[in-house]
């Protein structure tokens, strides 16, 4: 750890699609690193979670902005897990922003232009001292265009779905294969045609196709990445 310390830091993003595996990548990062961890996912989440408590009608703008107004959103870091959980006004919301009804309406949420600006403000807050790894769907373009690391993840959809499936199984066993498909290719279609900062591989982005890799393996590769622009 202490070498990592004494190099310079860095911001680096990973975007991609849903269920790429690049929460988890840019969490192993961040441990590796010593650096924080910022879950973009996990604020659009939370922010839509809380417009589904409020029933907030997200197709009028004073609505919204009005309940971005009430929301605050913090990572606070979690002993027994060694994580940052995502606290929405105080509440670790950590659990309850995975359930599939969430997941059903994320990208709707945030899509809106008056949503990713709250989130975009937040998480360039969170990156004034470097030091960060971030993930999400617009980081490397959007959040933080001068990143001095910026990877794209992707895998094949088919191993997508089932790595969405077995995540989403053990919460609720219910849960058909078929049902995951439809969110991701969903989820997917809105990302990437949204009007305001869509999901887009940066030019300066490099490939990280996990598709047959192991955790490990896509971790050593990142860390290398990353030793390279650290010095």
């Amino acid at each position: 750890m202490g070498l990592y310390q004494r190099m310079k830091k860095i911001i680096i993003t990973l975007d991609g699609y849903s269920s790429c595996g690049k929460s988890t990548l840019a969490r192993q990062l961040a441990n590796e690193l010593n650096y924080v961890f910022i879950d973009s996912g996990a604020m659009y989440r939370a922010i839509t979670l809380y417009f589904l408590r409020q029933h907030i009608d997200w197709n009028q703008v004073t609505a919204v902005n009005k309940a971005l107004s009430e929301i605050n959103l913090e990572f606070q870091y979690n002993e027994i897990t060694g994580q940052s959980d995502m606290y929405l006004n105080d509440e670790n919301v950590e659990a309850l922003i995975r359930d599939m009804l969430v997941s059903e309406h994320v990208s709707e949420v945030a899509a809106l232009k008056e949503v990713r600006e709250f989130a975009v403000a937040q998480q360039q807050k969170m990156g004034e001292k470097k030091g960060i790894v971030m993930d999400g769907r617009d980081i490397g373009t959007t959040v933080f265009p001068n990143a001095e690391l910026k990877i794209f993840v992707t895998a094949d959809p088919a191993i997508r779905v089932e790595r969405r499936f077995k995540e989403l199984y053990a919460k609720n066993p219910n849960i058909t294969l078929e049902e995951i498909k439809t969110n991701l290719e969903m989820r997917d279609y809105i990302d990437s045609n949204r009007e305001f900062s869509p999901l887009r591989r940066a030019d300066d982005a490099v490939d990280l196709d996990n598709s047959n890799l192991t955790r490990e393996e896509q971790l050593a590769i990142a860390l290398k990445w990353a030793k390279e622009k650290m010095h």
